[in-house]
């Protein structure tokens, strides 16, 4: 796929719906499909798993921890899932999480971002809150590229609410100020009606109401983790999203990963059959 990446997720969720399929290759998984707990069962699981969503969703999200914690070893089977995802025309979020100063984010970015590089994905998820400010290395390289990014903004851990929740100097919540502030990067990048390259993740177990986050202008995708084993359902999207539903990519893993590698590909058909049916009516 050719374009933004802001559009490229636009057409993935046009064609495909808003399923995501996460590559969450956790120790009793891969017990359950029979492979050992080393890199070479995290090759195998993230392999089958590509193979189960190609041609069946747009977009797949690694969890970069499972791999980090066999070293590089583990490292070098995400390499291979990655190219492999890509390879089939599948959207890759790596799900890292970086988030950094100075030249040290601008290096987290190259890793996962730099065309030609190892571990080259689509698109990285990243925490803001160092400062919003802090990720512009990786604004610029992500839009240099064609990349994308994920900003931590309103996420469905209990632990973040104190923070995200609390308000600024100008009444309006940290969650809300991440959202402008990234918004106006987009506007500043993007066409009159494209979506923007730099989305955000918003849970989707949140309250968003209380988020304090309102309408995003210009549009931009929404990674939202919290359906299937975090409880809410693809007949739930529209509701907790509203306006913001078009844009939601709507991650899961251990829901769709605990059929089994034999079993994952129906499994994976038939949850995003229900996602489009609700996303087209």
């Amino acid at each position: 796929m050719t374009g933004s990446f802001g559009e490229r997720v636009r057409v993935a969720l046009d064609e495909r719906g808003p399923l995501c399929v996460g590559i969450d290759p956790h120790a009793a998984l891969l017990t359950a499909w029979g492979l050992p707990d080393d890199a070479s069962g995290l090759r195998e699981f993230g392999l089958r798993t590509v193979a189960a969503a190609a041609d069946r969703v747009g977009i797949v999200k690694p969890q970069v921890s499972f791999f980090e914690r066999h070293g590089s070893r583990g490292l070098a089977a995400l390499e291979e899932v990655i190219a492999a995802a890509r390879a089939a025309g599948l959207l890759v979020i790596a799900d890292a999480k970086r988030g950094d100063i100075g030249s040290t984010m601008n290096d987290y970015a190259r890793a996962w971002l730099e065309p030609g590089g190892a571990l080259e994905a689509d698109a990285l998820t990243v925490n803001p809150f160092l400062g919003v400010g802090a990720l512009d290395g990786a604004f610029d390289l992500a839009h240099a590229h064609g990349k994308g990014l994920f900003v931590l903004a309103a996420t469905s851990n209990p632990e973040a609410a104190e923070l995200q929740r609390a308000t600024t100097a100008d009444g309006s919540t940290v969650s809300a100020a991440v959202v402008a502030a990234v918004s106006a990067r987009n506007a500043a990048a993007v066409a009159p009606g494209e979506w923007g390259s730099v989305g955000f993740v918003i849970g989707a177990t949140v309250e968003r109401t209380q988020t304090g986050i309102g309408d995003i202008d210009p549009p931009a995708p929404i990674l939202a983790p919290g359906f299937g084993a975090q409880g809410a359902e693809p007949a739930q999207l529209t509701a907790r999203f509203g306006a913001l539903a078009p844009c939601v990519i709507a991650s899961e893993s251990r829901s769709l990963l605990s059929a089994g590698p034999d079993a994952l590909s129906d499994a994976i058909a038939q949850r995003a059959a229900e996602y489009r049916e609700v996303t087209r009516g």
